[in-house]
């Protein structure tokens, strides 16, 4: 089984800055919504919450939000108290989205890390992607740097558990 986290990080590995994604990068999202294909999208809560409610749920995909809320209501996704069970729900091949807490769970679990890049720096950032250890993580591709439609700079970078 497959179960691939993806996340876009500036130099530091800032992932967001109030509960937002703090770029704009086209082509990242295409990348998201291309090896997403038609699995099951993986999230926390302030995740679901972050993406604007012309998108969920997410289209074409199965989405599942994880939260210990048990009364939560995510119209259009299921709801489960934690990644194991989402994984367990999912069934088969699945995309980690985020948010920090999930992605710190999920690197226990993942099979492939697609990590974009983002070539700024995040002033007051406050959420962070986890840290990849090389001994665990070896990089299948590393992209060129690209400058995005918007101005920013960015690349692809592809890792693979050494193990999994």
């Amino acid at each position: 089984m497959t179960i691939a986290q993806i996340w876009a990080q500036d130099l530091t590995g800032a992932i967001g800055k109030d509960n937002t994604i703090p770029w704009r990068i086209p082509e990242d999202l295409a990348r998201f919504k291309k090896l997403s294909g038609s699995g099951a999208v993986l999230m926390g809560r302030r995740t679901w919450e972050s993406l604007p409610v012309r998108f969920r749920p997410l289209p074409g995909r199965r989405n599942i939000v994880i939260t210990r809320n048990a009364a939560y209501q995510a119209p259009g996704a299921e709801t489960v108290a934690g990644l194991s069970e989402a994984v367990e729900l999912a069934g088969g091949a699945a995309t980690i989205m985020g948010g920090s807490a999930i992605y710190e769970a999920g690197m226990a679990v993942a099979t492939h890390l697609y990590v974009t890049e983002v070539d700024i720096l995040v002033d007051g950032a406050d959420t962070f992607g986890p840290e990849i250890d090389p001994n665990v993580w070896t990089v299948v591709s590393r992209g060129e740097w690209l400058t995005s439609r918007t101005g920013t700079r960015y690349r692809f970078v592809d890792y693979r558990h050494v193990s999994r």
